[in-house]
């Protein structure tokens, strides 16, 4: 009896183990396979600036060249109420490296043209205020020479109109040190700029640039900085 009982159990073992053996090597790995993790999704950019203000924007800029555009300090420029097609174009000269600076070059990498736009376009809109400095009689007479000879037909009204570009009343130090860099090479000078710069070397070989850059400083520094006052536009 124990022998029969043997024998059948050891026939259903084989017949289980060869049902195993049949099966598709497929259907075991559909089995066995594990189920795929889930993919994960990437993470949101940041947004930096994206939908900031004119007003944002110029604040940043506030450190060097004061509220509202009004400098503080000798080595930056007050920019306030400076049109805003000059100050776009001066900016963008800084990003491609067409004009040189000790910082502004690096800042403004970080803004996209459109970033630009609305920053000129706030300032372009702020009223300009200058500064009357303490500068010495017979180098700002020189100054005044060079300017009505030479600058005049662009700064014009002695350099005090807000439409050309105000001179007058900016800081002496930086009207000396920007000068002298357009002197030497340092900047790209508009064409009627360079045409005036030439035609003052040729006019006084005997002036170095750093005494035609401190004569002109002290001149516009002498200048009044009243009456400043415009209706800025927008860029369209």
């Amino acid at each position: 009896m124990q022998f029969k009982i043997l024998a059948t159990s050891a026939l259903v073992a084989t017949m289980i183990a060869g049902c195993a053996s049949q099966e598709k090597p497929d259907d075991m790995a559909a089995q066995k396979a594990p189920e795929p993790a889930p993919a994960k999704a990437a993470p949101a950019k940041p947004k930096l600036q994206m939908g900031a203000t004119d007003s944002m924007l110029a604040n940043t800029c506030a450190g060097c060249h004061g509220t509202n555009g009004n400098s503080h300090g000798p080595s930056a420029p007050t920019i306030a109420g400076l049109e805003a097609d000059y100050l776009l174009e001066t900016m963008q000269a800084y990003k491609s490296g067409n004009r040189s600076g000790t910082i502004m070059g690096r800042i403004v990498k970080g803004y996209t043209d459109g970033e630009l736009e609305q920053i000129a376009n706030f300032y372009s809109k702020q009223s300009f205020q200058g500064w009357t400095q303490a500068a010495v009689g017979p180098k700002a007479k020189q100054g005044q020479m060079l300017h009505e000879d030479f600058c005049e037909k662009c700064h014009e009204d002695g350099g005090t109109s807000i439409e050309d570009v105000p001179l007058a009343g900016q800081w002496m130090p930086y009207v000396e040190w920007t000068t002298a860099d357009y002197l030497n090479g340092m900047n790209h000078p508009e064409k009627d700029m360079k045409k005036a710069m030439d035609k003052l070397a040729k006019a006084h070989p005997e002036l170095s640039n750093a005494t035609v850059a401190h004569s002109l400083s002290h001149f516009y520094g002498s200048r009044s900085a009243d009456g400043y006052k415009r209706v800025p536009g927008r860029l369209k």
